[in-house]
């Protein structure tokens, strides 16, 4: 497990990313959170629900141009929040896919839990059922822009509203599955926004067995998410994107990180998806491992037995570290 800090290099291109996501509020204002605040609009997110009763879990619902829907967050804070003034370091977790799966996903897994007396912020938001954590090449029933939403629009948000961190060494990402995917290609395309990147039982390559993964993506984006649009193009791929996300493709991205892996190592033999699923995970996540390993890039991995699911075990194990990595409250 990597517990490196970053290098000047990596200081600065940190700096650039905090420069990057700490843009201008509604209304022009710089926004910045303080020990009490409202939580409101701003950085195209117009907030049309919320529930804000529950001291640890506050839910909004948002109206923003980069999704045809209101797209949902919840934000989970730590113990003694509302007590005292002290920043927090931020875990964004993604969700996998499937129309089952949403914001609320890790909320019905027990995060409240497993989260109990550590010091972080966890945030969960939608990425749609089959959204890849991308902004499509196209769509057939309007925006659905999840990596704006979630990068250039509730990234800062979180920032502006919360006690956080705003910083490289303040923000972990994870995710299961999909949201795993998600996970490691934030990681790597907005390098300075994350020190810590987890992947539980999602797939680390694009390209392998003929694009088996981008196809995937392709098919169940265009099935359940964009209306016959697609993420990466179809027939034909944009082969600049499908590398600009491709996390084995961006290894050298993954420096100075934090980086936690997971896949099952026996599937379900008589459950074709599962069977297929994590049979490429496995398979995707060990060449990645391969090549972390070849450019001297620490790393954490576990293979274990299974298939594709949710460990609770390993979600405890990997926030402990998160917690460890990042800089303390």
């Amino acid at each position: 497990m990597s517990t490196q800090r970053p290098t000047r290099r990596g200081v600065l291109k940190a700096a650039a990313g905090i420069t990057a996501t700490t843009a201008l509020g509604a209304g022009g204002v710089l926004a910045s959170a303080s020990a009490a605040h409202a939580v409101g609009d701003g950085f195209g997110l117009r907030i049309v629900d919320r529930d804000e009763r529950d001291p640890r879990m506050r839910y909004f619902r948002f109206a923003t141009g980069a999704i045809g829907w209101n797209p949902g967050v919840n934000v989970l804070l730590p113990d003694g929040y509302h007590s005292g003034g002290r920043r927090y370091p931020v875990l964004y977790l993604f969700h996998g896919g499937g129309t089952g799966q949403d914001f609320i996903t890790f909320d019905r897994m027990g995060i409240r839990a497993w989260t109990a007396g550590k010091p972080l912020i966890v945030v969960m938001p939608d990425g749609g059922a089959a959204g890849w954590y991308s902004n499509p090449v196209a769509s057939n029933v309007g925006p659905r822009n999840w990596e704006t939403f979630h990068i250039a629009q509730l990234l800062p948000w979180v920032d502006a509203n919360f006690r956080t961190y705003a910083e490289y060494d303040g923000r972990a990402v994870s995710g299961f599955s999909m949201g795993g995917f998600g996970a490691l290609k934030y990681a790597a395309k907005y390098y300075g926004h994350f020190a810590s990147v987890s992947s539980h039982s999602g797939p680390a390559s694009l390209r392998r067995d003929a694009g088996l993964v981008t196809h995937w993506a392709n098919l169940s984006s265009a099935t359940v998410e964009l209306g016959g649009g697609t993420v990466y193009g179809a027939p034909l791929w944009d082969e600049a994107r499908v590398s600009a996300d491709n996390p084995v493709q961006r290894i050298g991205s993954y420096r100075n990180k934090r980086v936690f892996l997971v896949a099952g190592t026996s599937p379900d033999p008589v459950n074709w998806f599962d069977t297929v699923n994590e049979t490429q995970v496995l398979a995707g996540q060990r060449g990645f491992r391969g090549a972390l390993g070849a450019a001297g890039i620490p790393h954490e991995w576990h293979e274990v037995p299974g298939g594709h699911f949710v460990r609770p075990d390993l979600f405890r194990r990997d926030l402990d570290g998160i917690v460890a990595r990042l800089r303390k409250a």
